[in-house]
């Protein structure tokens, strides 16, 4: 009788990890902060001090993308039912990703990272505030 073990981390059966195994600490790629796992239950995705993160996941915690690229925060924007959310940008592919901000009370989103964020993401879409002018 040959028993089959399948690696947790392998293409798409890697849903049936639990979450504690997904829900791990790291060292960010970009500046290589320490992280710790998020607290509430969900899932760290993000540096909580850069908001870099990787592009690791097809579904939220699966790891099974196979870019791996570092994807660099480019705007904040706010859904009506899932809050503030961070769009990051795959330095690799391109790819484009929402991820809601960390709530955690131990390492949660650095505010002023996020605040010139919000204001470099409103200046590139044209969505700042401009000064009329008399004519």
């Amino acid at each position: 009788m040959r028993l089959r073990v399948e690696d947790p981390f392998d293409s798409l059966r890697s849903s049936a990890i639990s979450r504690t195994i997904e829900n791990t600490g790291f060292t960010c790629e970009n500046c290589g902060t320490a992280v710790t796992p998020l607290v509430n239950g969900s899932y760290r995705n993000h540096c909580p001090f850069c908001l870099h993160s990787l592009h690791v996941d097809v579904s939220p915690g699966d790891r099974a993308n196979d870019c791996r690229a570092l994807m660099r925060p480019v705007a904040v924007e706010h859904h009506s039912a899932k809050g503030y959310m961070l769009v990051h940008q795959c330095t690799g592919c391109g790819a484009r990703r929402r991820n809601r901000m960390a709530h955690d009370p131990r390492q949660g989103d650095d505010l002023d990272s996020v605040l010139v964020l919000m204001r470099v993401g409103e200046r590139e879409s044209g969505h700042g505030r401009r000064r009329r002018t008399r004519g």
